[in-house]
C-alpha cells in the first residue's frame, strides 16, 4: 500500500484525488520520527507543502476515522495572503472531507460578521491571514484554548510583510501543549528565532536542493536597454506563446501601467495587486483558470499562493529585491514535476547585481539577448506550419467550403489569406534597439564626441550649445553604454527632444553629456521627478550635474580620427589654450566643456528655482 503510514481516511482521499505517491516533503512529515513533534520544514514552492502539513497534523485531529465534536478550533493555519489562505482551505476540504471536518476561513476583504458566525457555530480547522485572525481574537470571536496544532505557512513571507507582532499575539494565545509546524521555502535568521521561541525540540526537515532552488525551472536572463523593457516583455510573450504566463512588477502603479499596455496591444491579460478587491481578484484568477485570460500581471504579495496548473512562463519585469523573492516568484511555475521557464529582464546597468544574486542562490541561468521581431515572426511561421500540417479529421461542411474556395481562388492565394488571418489574431512584436556590436570604425573612442547620424546639422556648429551645461550618467562602457539607448533614456527622463542634447562622451564607468543652459534647470527638475529615493530610475541609472567635468582630458584636434569623421565646426567640448602648452590666458567659450575656465554651472536647490514651486520637489 503506497500510503501505509497514513490514516485510512486520508489515504482514501489521496487515492480519490489521483495521488500515486507522496512528494519528498509529504513523505518525511509522515514518518514515525516526525509524529507528535514540532516541525521546522523548508521546501521549495510547489512541492506539496499544503498537503504535507495536512498529513502532519492528522494524528492530533482524527479519532476513530473522524474528527471529534469541537466547539472551538482544533487546528489553526496562518497564511500571508488571501489567495494562499483560500487555496489551503480548498486543499484541506478534500483531504479531510471524508473525516467530517468543518473548515472556516478568515481573510481580509471578506465579510467579517459572516466569519464570526461561522466560528460561533463550531469548526475544526481555521485558515486565515494574520491581520484578520488577530482581529477576531481581540474581539473574542476566535477561541484558541482548545487548539492542538498551529501551522505557519510561508512564515518567512509573513515576517517580511511585517506580521511579526500579529503572529506573536496569536501564538501567545494558544496552549503550550500545542504542536507548532513552521513551513517555509527558506529559513532565514528571523524564522529561526521565531522557531526557537515557540517550538520545543523541533525536527528540522529540508527538501530544498543544494545545487538549484528549482530543478524543474529553466532560468533565462535577457539583457536589454532600459527603454526596451516593455518591448522585451511583448516579444517574450509572443515568442513563448505560453498557455498561462505571469509577469511580476514591484509596485501597484507599474502593474496598472503594464496591464493597460498589454490589453491595448491585444493580449488577454488580468492584473493582481493590493489595490484590487477580493471579488476582483477572484474574477481574475477564474479568468486564468477558464483560459479567458492568458497573462497575469502581479505584484509579489498579490501572487503569493496562486496555483495555476497551466502556468509555464514567469517573467520578472522588474528585478527581485533578493534571491528569496526570485525563488518565490519563479516557484509559481515548475510545480508538481512540470517544467517551467523563468525569465529575468535585466537592464544593462543591473547586470552585475543580477549575476551576484544568481550566484548566491546557486542558480544556473542562460544569458541571452532579447528576442527580436524577426525571431518572433520566424517562430510564428514554425508554429503555423506545424499546426496546419498536423493530421486532423475534416467535417464534410469544411470540405465543401474548401472546394468552393479552390474554385474561386488559387491555392497560393488561399494559403496567403490564411497566414494573414492567423497573423492578425496575434499582437505584433516590438522592434528593439539594435544591440549588435558596432563596426570597428564606428565605435566612439575614449573621450570622443558622438555625432548622431540622423542629425541634419552633423558636423556643423550649433549655436544653442555655445552656452551649455554638462551632466553625468553613472554608467559607461563597462555597463554597455551606447548612445543608441542612452539618447531615448535622456529624452524620457529629462522631458527633452533629441535635438536638445549635445555631445555625449562615454567613459569606462560614466557618461557625460551637455544640455543648453537655457533649459538646464527644466531638465534637472524633470530628472529629479523621474528618479526614486536613491536618485536612480528603475534600471539603476542616475543623472547628476557633472561637478568636475570629464574624468579624462578633452581631445585635441589632430585631424581626422581613424574611426569617424573630423569635427569641422567650432569646438563645443571645452576651452583651448592660446599657447602651445596652455601658457598664458585662456579665452573662455561660454560654458565650454567639462573643466572649462568659465564659472561652473551650479543648479539651484529644488524648490528655489521658482518661488511659487517651493516645497513641491
Amino acid at each position: 500500500m503506497p500510503f501505509e503510514n497514513l490514516s485510512p481516511v486520508l489515504a482514501d482521499a489521496l487515492i480519490a484525488r489521483g495521488y500515486e505517491a507522496l512528494t519528498p516533503v509529504q513523505t518525511q512529515v509522515s514518518e514515525d520520527q516526525a509524529k507528535g513533534r514540532d516541525l521546522l520544514v523548508s521546501a521549495q514552492t510547489g512541492s506539496g507543502k499544503t498537503v504535507a502539513f495536512g498529513l502532519a497534523m492528522a494524528d492530533e485531529l482524527i479519532e476513530d476515522g473522524r474528527l471529534p465534536f469541537a466547539s472551538a478550533p482544533l487546528a489553526l493555519i496562518v497564511a500571508p495572503t488571501r489567495e494562499l489562505a483560500l487555496q489551503v482551505s480548498r486543499e484541506l476540504s478534500w483531504l479531510y472531507g471524508k473525516a467530517g471536518a468543518r473548515i472556516a476561513t478568515c481573510v481580509g476583504g471578506m465579510d467579517a460578521s459572516r466569519e464570526r458566525r461561522n466560528l460561533s457555530q463550531g469548526v475544526h480547522i481555521v485558515v486565515g491571514t494574520p491581520g484578520r485572525l488577530r482581529d477576531h481574537l481581540e474581539r473574542g470571536a476566535l477561541d484558541l484554548e482548545s487548539l492542538r496544532v498551529a501551522v505557519l505557512d510561508e512564515a518567512d513571507e509573513m515576517l517580511d510583510m511585517g506580521f511579526r507582532e500579529d503572529l506573536e499575539e496569536i501564538l501567545d494565545a494558544t496552549p503550550e501543549t500545542r504542536r507548532t509546524l513552521l513551513f517555509s521555502a527558506t529559513i532565514p535568521k528571523p524564522i529561526a528565532q521565531l522557531a526557537k521561541r515557540y517550538q520545543r525540540d523541533a525536527l528540522r526537515i529540508s527538501t530544498v536542493g543544494e545545487e538549484r532552488g528549482h530543478g524543474d525551472i529553466a532560468y533565462q536572463v535577457v539583457t536589454v536597454a532600459p527603454a526596451d523593457i516593455e518591448g522585451a516583455v511583448i516579444n517574450l510573450l509572443r515568442l513563448h506563446e505560453a498557455e498561462t504566463a505571469m509577469l511580476f512588477c514591484a509596485t501597484r502603479d507599474n502593474v496598472r501601467r503594464l496591464h493597460a499596455s498589454l490589453v491595448e496591444r491585444g493580449f488577454a491579460a488580468v492584473a493582481l495587486s493590493g489595490e484590487h478587491s477580493q471579488n476582483e481578484r477572484n474574477h481574475a484568477l477564474q479568468a486564468l483558470r477558464d483560459r479567458r485570460a492568458r497573462v497575469c500581471v502581479a505584484t509579489d504579495v498579490a501572487a503569493r499562493g496562486i496555483d495555476l496548473p497551466s502556468l509555464s512562463l514567469v517573467i520578472h519585469v522588474e528585478i527581485p529585491r533578493d534571491a528569496e523573492t526570485l525563488q518565490h516568484r519563479s516557484g509559481r511555475t515548475g510545480r508538481a514535476g512540470k517544467k517551467g521557464t523563468a525569465v529575468l529582464i535585466v537592464p544593462y546597468p543591473r547586470r552585475r547585481r543580477v549575476d551576484g544574486m544568481l550566484r548566491g542562490a546557486k542558480i544556473e541561468a542562460e544569458w541571452m539577448n532579447a528576442p527580436t521581431a524577426a525571431d518572433v515572426r520566424q517562430r510564428d511561421q514554425e508554429r503555423l506550419i506545424e499546426k496546419l500540417l498536423a493530421p486532423v479529421e475534416h467535417e464534410a461542411e469544411d470540405l465543401e467550403l474548401a472546394q468552393r474556395l479552390m474554385a474561386e481562388r488559387s491555392a497560393e492565394d488561399i494559403a496567403a489569406s490564411l497566414v494573414r488571418t492567423h497573423r492578425a489574431l496575434m499582437p505584433p512584436p516590438e522592434d528593439l534597439i539594435d544591440n549588435s556590436p558596432r563596426p570597428r570604425g564606428e565605435r566612439p573612442e575614449r573621450g570622443e564626441r558622438f555625432e548622431r547620424g540622423d542629425r541634419p546639422d552633423r558636423g556643423q556648429h550649433r549655436e544653442q550649445f555655445d552656452d551649455s551645461v554638462w551632466f553625468k550618467l553613472n554608467i559607461g562602457r563597462r555597463q554597455n553604454a551606447d548612445p543608441r539607448w542612452i539618447l531615448p533614456l535622456l529624452c524620457r527622463r529629462g522631458h527633452v527632444t533629441k535635438h536638445e542634447i549635445g555631445a555625449i562622451r562615454i567613459g569606462p564607468s560614466e557618461t557625460l553629456f551637455n544640455i543648453p543652459l537655457a533649459i538646464a534647470d527644466r531638465f534637472a527638475e524633470a530628472v529629479h521627478r523621474t528618479a526614486n529615493q536613491d536618485g536612480e530610475d528603475d534600471s539603476g541609472v542616475a543623472i547628476t550635474p557633472a561637478p568636475g567635468g570629464a574624468t579624462y582630458p578633452p581631445r585635441r584636434d589632430k585631424g581626422p580620427h581613424k574611426g569617424g569623421s573630423r569635427h569641422d565646426g567650432p569646438r563645443q567640448d571645452g576651452p583651448r589654450p592660446n599657447g602651445p602648452r596652455g601658457d598664458g590666458p585662456r579665452k573662455p567659450r561660454g560654458a565650454g566643456g567639462p573643466g572649462g575656465t568659465t564659472e561652473r554651472y551650479k543648479p539651484k536647490p529644488y524648490g528655489q528655482r521658482n518661488p511659487r514651486k517651493q516645497g513641491k520637489y
